[in-house]
């Protein structure tokens, strides 16, 4: 009754009530672990109370409010090992128990709640690590919790019960962005999460990006077979690129999936030429940043410049041989084309980024632009900058006035001066 009383409180309406149920419960935990209410049936059995944290851990993960303050307040046991191993436990078993009711529709305010509890998990990488338990018992290293091997599969089940079921739409976007850190490297079959990226692909956007972001992580690092790659990369180039306020992340990933140099030459000249497409109505900021990426494409693939310099390109612009309909970069013709888009720029009213473009006028040095202190400048800066140039010479376009009636060679101006 005493327990079912805290448990109640545990949804109180004052944070304090709540906190005060809570270490009241995780007490009794600790307590009920040294001096087990029920006889241990046989010698080495684990006394850990379970049924206890698992009413704890229901608490935390309400249905219809946000609980993350008071599961903040919840992270110091986490630190214990044997603690984490069963709420880990725990969840998958509650989530298992709530999301099949909702036949598919997200519940907003418990899968927050869920990953506000998850999300800080702090694995341990060596078995050596494991050493602060809450529980000591004789026979601790033949128990599974004491095992590595056991906490990540417990770890690997609980994420993949998660993120099986629809997610609301800001949740996407933030287990992707802790993916590769927190999830990934604990789990023992990392290309299980193949199905969630391909799900969050289909959303659009950001959310788009940074799953090919875990899916590239799962090319590089495990050896997944991924063809169509490439090809989704260049279906998410459209004109609000340059536009959006993941414009920076977008762009320092595209560099990171288009560094390897053994990429062909057509994929990446139909990345060229996309991008040099959308650049035409970019704003300066971007295009400041873009030319000194395409420059970076035109160093690592050599057999790409042809886009520059092709004496026999068509007069006619407007007799392009690129396709920038196409969604398959091989079929877009882009190495037949020319980079007209660029020399464009070069009179493009803003100073700078006609200067930038100049530069594949010129032969490229071997050594790539830095583009990482670009990726984030604003318009704002751009026009800060602008403002405090100092000007020493500025050109103008008419004679300086000398004598009364400013004719370089008028009779008054020998014998008159203004004062």
């Amino acid at each position: 009754d005493c327990v079912g009383c805290l448990v109640e409180l545990m949804g109180h309406d004052a944070f304090q009530v709540k906190e005060l149920s809570l270490c009241t419960l995780m007490k009794f935990v600790e307590l009920e672990a040294q001096y087990p209410l029920i006889k241990v049936e046989w010698k080495g059995s684990l006394t850990f109370p379970r049924e206890l944290l698992k009413v704890v851990v229901d608490g935390l993960l309400p249905l219809n409010e946000d609980a993350s303050l008071l599961i903040s307040r919840f992270q110091e046991y986490m630190e214990y090992d044997d603690i984490r191993y069963f709420v880990i436990k725990a969840v998958t078993e509650s989530i298992g128990q709530v999301m099949q009711k909702t036949k598919e529709r997200p519940l907003p305010f418990y899968q927050q709640n869920v990953f506000s509890l998850i999300s800080p998990i702090n694995m341990p990488n060596k078995e050596c690590d494991m050493v602060k338990f809450m529980v000591k018992q004789d026979n601790w290293e033949e128990l599974k919790v004491s095992k590595l091997q056991a906490h990540k599969q417990a770890f690997e089940k609980m994420w993949l019960s998660f993120l099986k079921h629809k997610l609301p739409a800001g949740l996407y976007k933030k287990v992707l962005v802790i993916l590769h850190d927190s999830i990934l490297p604990y789990m023992n079959e990392p290309t299980l999460m193949i199905d969630f990226l391909t799900v969050a692909y289909g959303i659009g956007g950001a959310i788009s990006l940074l799953a090919l972001n875990g899916l590239f992580i799962l090319i590089h690092q495990h050896n997944l077979e991924y063809p169509d790659f490439y090809k989704k990369l260049y279906s998410l180039l459209d004109p609000s690129i340059y536009h959006v306020k993941y414009r920076a992340r977008f762009f320092h990933l595209a560099d990171l999936f288009l560094s390897s140099s053994h990429l062909p030459a057509y994929l990446v000249a139909a990345f060229i030429k996309r991008l040099s497409r959308l650049a035409l109505t970019a704003p300066p900021e971007a295009l400041l940043m873009v030319i000194p990426f395409i420059c970076n494409l035109f160093r690592r693939h050599p057999a790409c410049k042809v886009l520059v310099h092709r004496p026999n390109g068509p007069e006619d612009m407007s007799e392009d041989p690129y396709i920038m309909e196409e969604e398959e970069p091989s079929e877009s013709r882009a190495l037949e084309s020319s980079l007209w888009e660029i020399q464009s720029l070069q009179n493009h009213y803003h100073p700078d980024v006609a200067k930038a473009a100049a530069i594949l006028n010129q032969s490229l040095s071997e050594i790539e632009d830095d583009i990482s202190g670009l990726l984030e400048l604003s318009a704002y800066e751009l026009f800060d900058k602008e403002v405090k140039k100092k000007a020493v010479d500025v050109p103008l376009e008419f004679e300086q006035v000398r004598g009364l009636f400013g004719k370089k060679n008028d009779i008054f101006a020998e014998h008159f001066t203004l004062d």
